[in-house]
């Protein structure tokens, strides 16, 4: 059965590391984290469960901190996978394939690269705690600009007399949401009583956007013309636009912390060492711009709408 490339990847750098490993000696006799346990060994030397752990999380099958399961199929699909690895590490010490120049390169770009790891997971580590996350949140917060914010509901009619004639009719009484339930030609809202949610006037259609500026709660605003007819726009409230909550805030303040904290460490650590770049660059060669999935955390989060309005 073919194995996949990421199953591969890991396999060629755990095996370099397991290589490495052999050279200076093995495993040592005692647990190498606290409460850790022994689940197989090979040749003599033991495997982890830890050392299952790690490989699930390398592979992107479990994320960082969260738990596996002895018992599970996945931590025996990993253990038989870590066992193959001390298998394959252990014959390639025995042919001496940690002799040649290229493996020695190769071993060491290896321990580089899960040295540099472990650098970044510290200092991530360390700045990307509670109290930095919800300080960096309250900052925001004071830093934020509050829109105004319409919960409105609507009835969507062919034309806009008909849109007075519905007017007419919840002038005697008649029941918004009932009436939308029964005539909106709306099939997103029309169910719910015509509710559009919350929103700020900037994410409606233009003329939704007129109609509304500077509404009250209670109007009946309309006709105003929309996609598939004329609505007739009931508000029912006008409120402060209402902040991001912190946990929906959270991932992209992490993803802020610790894009910052590692760019700060590459700064510094640049800074104090010499580097000196052999090549020139092509003439015309772009010049290099941060990865596009670096994060940037806005000055004012924003509110989602509750629910999209339809057009």
């Amino acid at each position: 059965m073919a194995q996949s490339p990421l199953r591969i990847a890991g396999l060629v750098i755990a095996l370099a590391l397991s290589v490495t490993a052999c050279a200076r000696g093995g495993d040592s006799s005692g647990p190498p984290e606290r409460g850790d346990k022994a689940v197989a060994k090979v040749d003599g030397k033991t495997v982890w469960a830890s050392d299952v752990k790690r490989e699930a999380i390398a592979q992107g099958l479990i994320g960082e901190g969260e738990p596996l399961d002895a018992s599970s199929d996945l931590f025996r699909q990993m253990m038989d996978q870590v066992v193959d690895q001390k298998l394959l590490a252990a014959e390639a010490q025995r042919r001496k394939l940690d002799k040649d120049p290229l493996a020695q390169r190769r071993l060491t770009a290896a321990q580089d690269r899960v040295m540099g790891d472990m650098l970044v997971e510290t200092t991530v580590a360390d700045a990307v705690t509670e109290a930095n996350i919800r300080g960096l949140y309250e900052e925001q917060q004071k830093l934020a600009r509050r829109s105004e914010e319409i919960r409105a509901r609507q009835i969507v009619l062919a034309t806009a007399a008909e849109v007075e004639q519905v007017r007419k009719l919840l002038g005697t009484g008649a029941n918004f949401e009932a009436v939308a339930m029964e005539r909106s030609r709306d099939a997103a809202t029309r169910f719910n009583g015509g509710d559009l949610g919350y929103f700020t006037t900037d994410v409606m259609p233009e003329a939704y956007e007129v109609a509304l500026k500077g509404a009250k709660a209670g109007q009946l605003i309309g006709p105003v013309p929309t996609q598939g007819g004329f609505a007739l726009l009931k508000v029912e409230d006008v409120r402060q636009e209402q902040p991001i909550a912190l946990e929906a805030a959270r991932p992209q303040i992490v993803r802020f912390l610790t894009y910052d904290r590692i760019r700060d460490l590459l700064e510094k650590l640049r800074a104090k060492a010499k580097v000196e770049t052999l090549i020139k660059p092509e003439a015309g060669a772009p010049k290099p711009v941060p990865p596009a999935d670096a994060p940037k955390l806005a000055p004012a989060p924003a509110v989602p709408a509750q629910k999209a309005p339809a057009k």
